[in-house]
Order: C-alpha cells, then sequence, then structure tokens
C-alpha cells in the first residue's frame, strides 16, 4: 500500500504518517571527522534513507544533538531532487542568539542543503525555557530571520516535558508544529495535542516504540495482550486512530526495522475499531492487576517532583510499575526508571528515596491514595533500582 499522508497543520506540508528519525543509525553521538565513519556504517545509513524514500516515507529528521547523524546525512540528502524531501532538524534554544544560528549554520554545512523544511527548537521542556526561546533578539528570533531568508520553511519546537510547559509554549502562537510524547502507554500529554489542534499546528509524536514502551522487545504476556497486532503495529494504529496525531517517528537502525510499521497501513482508515478489541483488553488487565478505583483515579492529586520529599518523579515511578505488574514491562521500567537522577529536564526528578517516604503523606493530601503510595513506591524502587542509565546523547 502506498504511503498515507496527513495535513502537517499551518505549515500545508502533506506529511507521511511515519517519519524517518535519525537518532539510530548514525555512528557516533558526538561530532568526528568524516574518515572516521565505518563504509559499512555509512553504507547502512544510506539504504535506511533510500528504503524510506521508497516507501513515501520522504520526512527525515534528525538534529544537532544527534552527533553525527547530520554530517552522515550530508552524503545521501543531496543526491535526491530536493522537492521530494521533508527535511527537519532541531536545535537547542540558546541564551545567546549568536549561538544558536552558529548552530544553524553547522547543521546546515553538514547537511549541505540550502534550506530545511522545518526547523525545531529542540527540548522545550520547561517554562523558563519557553520564556528564554521568545526573549528579543533570542533562538526564536534568529529563526525567524532565517526563515524571512529562506533557509527555514517553517519553525516548530520539540519537548520532553510536562504537559504545562507543552501547553504554555503552543498558546503563545509561534510555532508551526510540535514533536511531543503521546501514546497508549502514556497518554498525559493529550490536553497538549489539543492545544496544538487549536492552533492548527502540525503533531509529530516523538519515539513511540522506545520511549513509548520498549515496543520492540515486547514481554510476551504484552504480545499476547495485543494480538493479532503486534505491540509495535497496535501503538501506531492507537495513535494514527485521532486525525489530530500527524506523523510517528520511526527511529531505524537497519531498513528491514521500517517493515513492521509500514504492515499496518492497510489498517490507518479503519485504526479505531482495528485497535478497539486489544485496548479494551489492555485496559481490563490493568483493573485487573490494580483495581478499579486505582486505575481510574491514581493520578488525582499527584504533586509534580519540585513539591515531592526528595524530589520524586511520583507520576513516571506510578506509572512504571503500572505497567510492569500488568503487562510484564519490568525491563522498559528500568530503563526508563534509572535514568531518573541522569536525564536532567529531559526527565526530571529522582528517583525514590527510602529515607523520606515517611514525609510523603504531608504532600499528598489531595490524593484519594495518600496512605498506599509509600508502599507502593518502595515496591517500584525495589523491582527496578539497578544503577545510573544515562540518555542516548550523554552517552
Amino acid at each position: 500500500m502506498s504511503m498515507i499522508r496527513r495535513r502537517f497543520g499551518r505549515t500545508e506540508l502533506q506529511m507521511p504518517v511515519l517519519t524517518c528519525g535519525g537518532m539510530r543509525y548514525q555512528h557516533a553521538w558526538k561530532d568526528v571527522p568524516p574518515e572516521e565513519i565505518p563504509a559499512e556504517n555509512q553504507a547502512n545509513l544510506e539504504a535506511c534513507i533510500r528504503k524510506a524514500v521508497s516507501l513515501g516515507m520522504n520526512h527525515i529528521e534528525t538534529a544537532r544533538g544527534y552527533g553525527s547523524s547530520e554530517m552522515q546525512l550530508g552524503s545521501v540528502l543531496p543526491t535526491f531532487p530536493r522537492e521530494e524531501l521533508i527535511v527537519q532538524t532541531k536545535i537547542g534554544p540558546k541564551e545567546s542568539g549568536a549561538e544558536f544560528r552558529e548552530l544553524f549554520e553547522t547543521c546546515m554545512a553538514y547537511l549541505k542543503l540550502e534550506y530545511v523544511d522545518l526547523l525545531s527548537l529542540h527540548g522545550v521542556n520547561t517554562e523558563e525555557i519557553v520564556d528564554m526561546s521568545l526573549k528579543p533578539g533570542g533562538s526564536l528570533a534568529v529563526a525567524r530571520e532565517l526563515q524571512r531568508s529562506g533557509r527555514v520553511r517553517h519553525i516548530g519546537f520539540s519537548t520532553h516535558g510536562p504537559t504545562r510547559a507543552i501547553v504554555k509554549a503552543i498558546e503563545t502562537d509561534e510555532f508551526d508544529y510540535v514533536n511531543l510524547h503521546w501514546y497508549f502507554m502514556d497518554q498525559r500529554n493529550w490536553p497538549a495535542i489539543e492545544a496544538a489542534t487549536r492552533h492548527d499546528m502540525g503533531v509529530f509524536i516523538i519515539s513511540p516504540n522506545d520511549k513509548g514502551g520498549l515496543l520492540y522487545k515486547p514481554s510476551d504476556k504484552l504480545v499476547r495482550l495485543c494480538e493479532p497486532l503486534t505491540p509495535m503495529g497496535f501503538n501506531d494504529l492507537f495513535c494514527l486512530a485521532r486525525p489530530e496525531v500527524h506523523t510517528l517517528s520511526i527511529g531505524p537502525s537497519r531498513p528491514t526495522d521500517f517493515d513492521a510499521h509500514t504492515a499496518i497501513l492497510p489498517l490507518v482508515d479503519k485504526a479505531a475499531a482495528t485497535i478497539a478489541p486489544i485496548k479494551a483488553r489492555l485496559e481490563a488487565e490493568m483493573v485487573k492487576t490494580w483495581g478499579a478505583e486505582w486505575t481510574a483515579r491514581w493520578r488525582e492529586g499527584l504533586p509534580e517532583w519540585e513539591a515531592v520529599p526528595g524530589e520524586v518523579n511520583l507520576y513516571h515511578t506510578l506509572r512504571l510499575y503500572m505497567l510492569a505488574r500488568a503487562y510484564d514491562m519490568v525491563e522498559y521500567g528500568k530503563m526508563r526508571y534509572n535514568l531518573l537522577g541522569n536525564g536532567g529536564h529531559w526527565f526530571p526528578g529522582l528517583k525514590v528515596d527510602d529515607t523520606l517516604l515517611d514525609q510523603l503523606p504531608a504532600c499528598l493530601g489531595e490524593s484519594p491514595f495518600a496512605d498506599k503510595i509509600p508502599q507502593i513506591l518502595r515496591e517500584a524502587h525495589e523491582l527496578f533500582n539497578a544503577g545510573e542509565v544515562k540518555r542516548l546523547s550523554s552517552t
């Protein structure tokens, strides 16, 4: 089946519903001289791009923070007719507009393109970063200058932040699109997608397979619950069942990684009906494991990590433990939980501090489960705690 496309908000781009993300196939997570790129790695990257384009997946997404990705793409992207590609790169906002411009010039020199279709302010993860990005002479102002010069077509932002920060950035009406997290295993950011829809912004889902549940290495139980689809196929269709969602990032490490995702294309037009029995089965298993009241109300009254003794990230710790017990997603829980304390504003808050659990009820006065949460956190920590895990771009 040919690629399905959706209007990417006010950019008016016809976006493929599957995007070729650029953070898994590159050689290094830092800039390296071109001669250090192994020939087999470069050949694999180019094979990924050529297969993506042949499938109609002509949205190629990368970032300044993805190490050698941009430089390696610069050897293959210019070989395609420029009008056939939708190229996106991302640059972290800086205090200095001049520094942001310098990073953009580095991007373009590596990509060997005259313009990019989409430029994202990368990692707009806090309300303070929103404010910094929008200050006079700052990163957004420089991006606007680049847009007026024709070197950037559309400006958006990417975020791993809390919903309140995402909505704040959206409500400025300064951005044409947003890259954000939302998938079956974490639906907290739906209000941000609704806000983006009101502002006619493109909506791009980040990492639905990795951060969305380590779905390329699912537990046997999750596989059974998602039949006849794969967990990845179910999650793809769960996202695309919503017309407000325009594209999902597929970050390949090899050309065959696309196959499981393109297999769902014939089902996109009937996605809601296809996923309904699987979604009901997953939700029933969660209720069976945790009870109806907890499943419906566990988020009520949870303070953000800044207001918790020891800065414990209650939301993600509880969410990960719920998934581990209901769907045997222990490996995913360990991977994400052990980023706490090492992810900065990309994954904020800390792991459970057993010595501070007795202080928790004081900040849980609005929760119907204030008496239960400390013990649940203790159990989660015992299951997941396995030492440090760093963000890929920090390795």
